[in-house]
């Protein structure tokens, strides 16, 4: 009797930031390199964000890639169909702190099914505190790349996201209309035409 193959390596990469940091460009570019090396792939976005598209992800700048739009991941492999699965290498994760199961997930294709796992996602809600599982996979994560945008009010480097607004919910989707990006400074001190301090948070 011939001894079992080996079982497939997977990977885990976290790209994590404040809104308008890239972190979705980042992704597709990532995605799309390991499409033109030969390799399958697929993204999946939560259904919840539907900004631009709903089938598929699309940067602030306005570049697209089809996708999966679901309310969970672990429903991925049978919406997908089990040989459409197995044959896939790479799976793209977008706003990825919307997925509740996204550390099982992660878990199961990375080290269960050996995929290559590219999650992408803000890693504070905007309170600056943890938001959703997005954190919780950095321990699992072969690469983190933290991502910084540009700060509106000043021009240095933003790592917060000010929400423009009183709403106080964790989850708003919204865009520049909502959100800005700004540095340490104009996020302490809620500059840069919010409504109120306790409001100048990062989402």
């Amino acid at each position: 009797m011939s001894p079992p193959s080996p079982r497939r390596s997977g990977e885990i990469h976290v790209i994590v930031g404040p809104m308008f940091a890239g972190k979705t460009t980042a992704l597709l570019r990532r995605v799309i390199s390991e499409s033109d090396s030969g390799r399958k792939v697929v993204m999946i976005k939560s259904s919840k964000d539907n900004r631009y598209a709903t089938d598929a992800v699309v940067t602030h700048d306005g570049t697209k890639f089809p996708c999966w739009a679901l309310p969970d991941l672990l429903s991925f492999k049978h919406n997908c169909g089990a040989e459409a699965y197995s044959k896939l290498d790479v799976i793209g994760i977008d706003e990825a702190q919307f997925f509740g199961d996204l550390y099982d997930f992660c878990c199961e294709a990375a080290d269960l099914d050996g995929k290559t796992v590219v999650v992408a996602g803000l890693d504070g809600d905007y309170l600056r505190r943890s938001f959703g599982s997005v954190v919780s996979v950095i321990p699992l994560a072969d690469t983190v790349t933290k991502l910084t945008a540009r700060c509106e009010v000043c021009g240095k480097r933003a790592l917060f996201t000010l929400r423009k607004t009183d709403q106080t919910q964790t989850e708003l989707i919204g865009g520049a209309d909502v959100y800005m990006p700004v540095c340490r400074q104009h996020y302490t001190n809620g500059q840069g035409g919010t409504a109120s301090e306790t409001s100048a948070a990062a989402v």
